[in-house]
């Protein structure tokens, strides 16, 4: 048994079973990994996929069994490299932030620059995803951190702690009528069409429980999955928005009202890491630049409880 041939048995199963596919993720070649597949069957003595002909389908029972024990490997194979780095390039390495856009254009570039400027060796990645994406690539390894509002939470195999909360604002052009009123409401709000994010995005969730919940019919004629496109659109007449409060720039939309609100609720933006994923050190200063009052010691031992 060697790493290799977990590898692919984890990369098979992440390619819903095609080897075709799974030996291009691999750069290896389709017969290599059947053989590697063989002789692992082979060696334990049990088959670990569903097959007809040479089509893999699925997972045996003792397929399923050994998947968890295969990424549990593999993690810790990459946590023991991560280890030594740590001890040998102290300051040196990749880091890898999955987020959403609203995060990326409005809440980290202060962040990220002052990181850059401690950790110049650094080589920063920054992934924009959707919440559930980003949730996916934390599992998977493809990501050392994610920032987001939704998604984090509910998996139980990520450890997360609040970032920051925020709540909507109303965006509108300088002369729309809402911007003479005392106060918006959804009853107001009602009477407009409305531009804003995408299901399952930045509380996306939250603007459509408040509607509900007061029996009124949104008319919401756009979605989007970023405020920049929200905003355009507002810009263009098309329609009234809802945004993050975050993703309003004074200087940049400087064309558009902003008036904040309450109607929608508090929102809660997280930071989360997979449980069991060893980050190196510079990855813990990144979070405690997002958040200085994080509690790192506790964040540590929900994403390593057995230590």
């Amino acid at each position: 048994m060697n790493f290799q041939q977990l590898r692919i048995i984890r990369e098979t199963v992440r390619q819903n079973f095609n080897l075709t596919e799974a030996s291009a993720a691999l750069y290896t070649s389709q017969s290599g990994v059947s053989k590697h597949i063989k002789d692992l069957e082979d060696e334990l003595g049990v088959q670990l996929f569903v097959r007809k002909g040479k089509r893999l389908l699925g997972l045996t029972e003792p397929g399923q069994s050994l998947l968890s024990i295969v990424e549990r490997m593999l993690v810790d194979a990459e946590n023991i490299k991560r280890l030594a780095e740590d001890f040998n390039k102290v300051d040196e390495g990749t880091l890898t932030i999955a987020t959403t856009h609203t995060q990326a254009r409005y809440v980290l570039p202060p962040i990220v620059n002052q990181f850059k400027k401690l950790f110049p060796k650094v080589h920063l990645i920054l992934q924009q995803a959707s919440p559930v994406e980003i949730s996916e690539m934390l599992l998977q390894g493809e990501a050392d951190i994610g920032i987001a509002t939704e998604s984090l939470t509910t998996e139980e195999n990520l450890a997360s702690i609040p970032y920051y909360q925020w709540q909507h604002s109303i965006i509108t052009p300088q002369n729309h009528p809402l911007v003479q009123a005392d106060k918006i409401t959804l009853e107001l709000l009602a009477e407009y069409p409305l531009i804003t994010y995408h299901g399952g995005f930045t509380g996306r969730s939250k603007i459509d429980k408040a509607f509900d919940e007061a029996q009124l019919d949104a008319d919401i004629v756009m979605s989007a999955l970023d405020a920049d496109v929200i905003k355009t659109y507002v810009e263009l007449g098309m329609g009234v928005g809802i945004v993050n409060d975050v993703a309003y720039d004074t200087e940049r939309d400087y064309r558009l009202k902003q008036t904040k609100t309450d109607i929608f609720g508090v929102n809660t933006t997280w930071i989360a890491v997979r449980k069991g994923h060893l980050l190196r050190g510079y990855g813990y200063e990144f979070i405690s630049l997002c958040s200085p009052d994080a509690d790192i010691k506790a964040l540590k031992k929900i994403a390593y409880p057995d230590e």
